[in-house]
């Protein structure tokens, strides 16, 4: 599977990128990092996927965020690790000069088409993680329109890998009780 030496250079970039981050329920940010890996590693294994493809979707994974939300850039990546890693993270990347959420989602999605699975599925992990329960400040029609965007992200990439759609459509159905 993944070597420990790749995980850990690629934990520790995502570690000194994202430095005091924190989640929005004010854990360390690498935490919600450690946690889509988590489910990517799983899906390889489960997956069986080949192990380059495997060592590309957990770097991602790890990595999948410096670029939106951190001061490191493309280039940073790239040099860092790889043309592939930086493109598969770049794909991972909301562009912030869209206007609205609803065209970020649609720009990261036909971005994120033009990827190999291995990249694609690392947005099911993702969302996956974050479906948990809503931020006390989110209001109904804020928590109504992120499970409509999970929707859309399992409709457009679930072919990328069986066992994180079945996760995600789980997740979506268990969240459902947060709608009022």
């Amino acid at each position: 599977m993944f070597s420990q030496e790749k995980y850990l250079k690629a934990l520790n970039f995502a570690a000194n990128a994202h430095g005091e981050q924190k989640t929005p329920k004010g854990l360390p940010y690498i935490t919600h990092l450690a946690s889509v890996s988590m489910e990517v590693i799983h899906a390889c294994e489960e997956s069986k996927m080949e192990l380059e493809k495997a060592d590309k979707a957990i770097t991602c994974s790890l990595l999948h965020d410096i670029i939106e939300d951190t001061s490191f850039s493309y280039d940073d990546i790239f040099n860092e690790f790889s043309l592939e890693i930086a493109e598969g993270v770049e794909a991972l990347t909301k562009d912030k000069n869209l206007e609205s959420k609803q065209a970020q989602m649609q720009n990261s999605i036909e971005k994120l088409l033009e990827q190999p699975y291995e990249i694609q599925m690392i947005k099911l992990a993702d969302r996956i993680t974050n479906l948990t329960k809503p931020p006390e400040n989110w209001d109904g029609q804020k928590i109504f329109n992120y499970l409509n965007e999970a929707k859309f992200i399992l409709s457009c990439l679930k072919n990328s890998n069986a066992y994180l759609s079945k996760r995600l459509e789980d997740k979506i159905n268990e969240y459902r009780v947060y709608i009022k």
